[in-house]
């Protein structure tokens, strides 16, 4: 019996070396057990195995997305190798997208920097033609078939041309014609010299392949060559039944030993020399191209994204509209205030900023975390990618609570106020509102969908109601909530708000006998000049933010090497 693989000289894919790999999590279970293997350049592989064998582990490993518990894997040093391609089981692109604007911002983020518009153009044409998807082009992504996305999945990667690519069940969900298909393609690129491993449940697929992995239920590998050597080893005719027949021995490792005696009789052909080895590093686009490109991707996404455009700015128009019925004109009126109203409206005011920030941030991050985890890999920078969020949400904010605060001015629910004063307002509500967002992205970054974020929503929320000063004046609260009151950032925007309408003035001199009983009851609230309520509403941003690209660096640290 032998394991031996011809491999054609004219490849000049990127060898693969494994060494030890081991897998576990938490509690002690054992995902992967010490796997060694080799791949050559140019090679299509397919790792094979039962459901939980650990298939996926081990793909994510190779493609140093996943860092192992033991062992290491390295790439050879051919030079032009390229950047690593991976492509999981989802299918991570923007769905709102035409398929060719998808590829073209992804060449822009992955390129070299030098490379100018025609040559993305020309590439971004190229692996259209190359996946038969050129009649597509124009087609949104998610209006494309399964194998279409699947396709268009992989055409991302092949923008850079990886000299490693690594794809986690491409065929899995496509109808047989359209996996054959699939496998052709990446037949072709294996022969063009692009070293292939994929994960598969489809056995027919490994006919196709120059090398399988087969690992057992254990996480153990059984066996690793041609599939002829395979079907040699487990003394099939067809790869069909090799689950069977792993199920059908005696003990668990009687086929990783079996295996590992024959191959320390003698090694395959095709184990590489790992001294010396290096992996390809993802090209580095420059930061400040990273944040247009993500800025101008974002933007075109809530465009073409009718619906999250509609509630984006839709919500806030009938909160306003709301806050139209609510609150009744002249509660500023100085020679007949009503305190009372004055205090539930600038609350309000300061509330719907942080409600309408929070929402913008709260579904940003989580529902794209793994196109994030992909575009990581190809070298997108987390500064850069948070930037490109606030620069498209920011001036949306702006514009929401402009309206919100003239609407208001103009119908006599806000104190007449001239143009310092009223800038005054909208500077202190719209920090409010990027400080929200900034949080309402922390906390996008801290789940793992969109479910959880919705559910985190009147958990920010109440907080920011009880403890900010309106409901129950900061100095009557108890101690414990005066600390607290700090931290809520609504807080420092109510104070701004009441202190640039001069609700201490209005409260003090005007005809009310609420006035000065709940003047004394707020304290020095309304004090502070506008400018410290500024100072720290920016710090909440600041804080946020960095919070959030602290987040991400952990996520990314969980997974990555």
């Amino acid at each position: 019996m032998t394991t031996e693989q011809t491999t054609s000289p004219s490849r000049a894919g990127v060898g693969i070396a494994a060494g030890g790999l081991s897998q576990s999590v938490r509690g002690g279970l054992q995902i992967l057990d010490t796997i060694s293997l080799a791949i050559a350049p140019g090679e299509l592989v397919a790792i094979i195995g039962a459901s939980g064998a650990g298939k996926t582990t081990l793909l994510e490993i190779l493609a140093r997305v996943r860092r192992p518990t033991a062992g290491a894997v390295t790439y050879d040093g051919v030079a032009g190798a390229g950047a690593i391609g991976f492509v999981p089981q989802d299918d991570i692109i923007h769905r709102e997208l035409p398929l060719a604007r998808t590829l073209r911002y992804a060449a822009r983020l992955r390129l070299p920097l030098t490379t100018g518009s025609i040559e993305v153009s020309e590439r971004v044409a190229e692996v259209l033609a190359e996946l038969r998807l050129t009649e597509r082009a124009a087609v949104p992504v998610g209006l494309l078939s399964g194998g279409e996305r699947k396709r268009a999945s992989i055409a991302v990667e092949l923008l850079t041309r990886p000299g490693v690519f690594f794809l986690d069940e491409p065929t899995s969900g496509l109808d047989p014609a359209i996996a054959v298909e699939l496998l052709r393609v990446l037949r072709t690129l294996a022969d063009a010299g692009t070293t292939v491993v994929l994960t598969t449940h489809q056995i027919t697929d490994v006919d196709r392949c120059d090398r399988v992995v087969v690992l057992t239920r254990q996480g153990r590998l059984a066996f690793t060559g041609t599939p002829a050597a395979a079907r040699e080893f487990f003394g099939l005719r067809s790869l069909v039944e090799v689950h069977l027949r792993l199920d059908e021995a005696t003990h668990p490792a009687e086929w990783p030993d079996r295996f590992a005696a024959q191959r320390d009789a003698g090694p395959p052909a095709g184990t590489i020399d790992d001294g010396g080895i290096a992996a390809p590093a993802p090209r580095q686009v420059r930061r400040l191209r990273q944040w247009v490109v993500l800025t101008v991707r974002n933007a075109e996404i809530v465009v073409r994204n009718r619906l999250t455009l509609a509630i984006l700015l839709g919500s806030p128009l009938m909160v306003l509209g709301m806050f139209a019925l609510l609150f009744r004109p002249g509660a500023f009126e100085p020679t007949r205030p009503s305190p009372t109203v004055t205090v539930m409206i600038l609350f309000w005011i300061a509330f719907g900023g942080f409600f309408f920030g929070l929402t913008y941030g709260l579904l940003q991050i989580c529902t794209e975390l793994p196109i994030l985890r992909r575009e990581r890999l190809a070298g997108v920078r987390l500064v850069p990618y948070l930037m490109g969020k606030v620069t498209v949400l920011l001036p949306l904010l702006a514009l929401v609570d402009l309206a919100l605060l003239g609407v208001l001015r103009g119908t006599d629910r806000l104190p007449p106020v001239d143009g310092p004063e009223f800038a005054a307002l909208y500077a202190t509500l719209l920090l409010s509102s990027a400080a929200a967002l900034a949080l309402g992205l922390l906390c996008s970054a801290a789940v793992s969908d969109a479910a959880q974020a919705t559910l985190m929503l009147p958990m920010l929320c109440f907080p920011q109601v009880l403890f900010v000063g309106a409901i129950l004046p900061v100095p009557a609260m108890a101690v414990g909530g005066q600390w607290l009151s700090y931290a809520m950032s609504n807080r420092w925007a109510f104070e701004g708000l009441g202190h640039t309408a001069g609700v201490e003035r209005l409260w003090r001199d005007g005809n009310s006998p609420l006035g000065p009983p709940l003047l004394a009851t707020y304290g020095d609230t309304f004090s502070r000049p506008v400018w410290v309520n500024w100072l720290v509403l920016g710090g909440f941003v600041v804080l946020f933010l960095g919070a959030t690209w602290a987040v991400l660096v952990r996520r990314d640290s969980h997974g990555a090497t």
